[in-house]
Formats: structure tokens, C-alpha cells, sequence
């Protein structure tokens, strides 16, 4: 893909506030992409910007990845928890309390 659909994607990243997580589909959706959660995930790993905050990026349930736990297993997790991100017992975000909301296009 080229790099200016990885850039749309960041600069949707770079708007999530501390506290809130966007799933990887949200992302796609919000940059204008639908269809393209698997490109947002590629595109997360491979940003190397101190100013994408890709680790407020899950998984549809919430799940964190592993490609973000540059300094250790629970890297991702710690980040989000430094945030007052709230995870449910099975180590999933909590989606309903944390979920970014935004208007999304239609």
C-alpha cells in the first residue's frame, strides 16, 4: 500500500486522546477505509513516529498485540493503564467504558 494511506491512518491515530483506545476497524472506517482493519494493524506496527500514539490501537474485543510491547511482555498494557485505560478480568480493554466516540462516516 502506499504511504499515504498508512498517513491517513496515522493522522486518525494521532487524534485519539489519552485515556480512549480505537479498535483497528474504527480507524479504517474513520479514515475512509472500511474494509482495511488488517492494513490499519500493518500500518501500527510499522510506525517507527513518536507522535502516532499506536498503542491506544486494539483489537475488536479489546485484545492488545504483542508488536507493541517493544519493551517487554505488557508494554501496550502498561501504556493504556498509565492512562486510566480499564481493563475487564480476561486482560481486554474494556470497550464500553474506554472506546474513543466520535462521529463516524456514514
Amino acid at each position: 500500500m502506499s504511504g499515504w494511506v498508512f498517513q491517513a491512518f496515522y493522522d486518525v491515530v494521532r487524534r485519539i486522546p489519552e485515556g480512549r483506545v480505537a479498535t483497528y476497524g474504527q480507524v479504517a472506517r474513520l479514515a475512509g477505509m472500511p474494509r482495511c482493519a488488517r492494513t490499519v494493524g500493518y500500518a501500527m506496527a510499522g510506525c517507527h513516529d513518536p507522535s502516532v500514539p499506536c498503542h491506544r490501537v486494539v483489537d475488536r474485543f479489546g485484545g492488545t498485540k504483542a508488536a507493541f510491547d517493544t519493551c517487554g511482555p505488557g508494554t501496550q498494557r502498561a501504556l493504556l493503564e498509565a492512562e486510566g485505560v480499564l481493563f475487564r478480568p480476561d486482560g481486554t480493554v474494556n470497550l464500553d467504558r474506554c472506546r474513543w466516540q466520535t462521529e463516524e462516516p456514514r
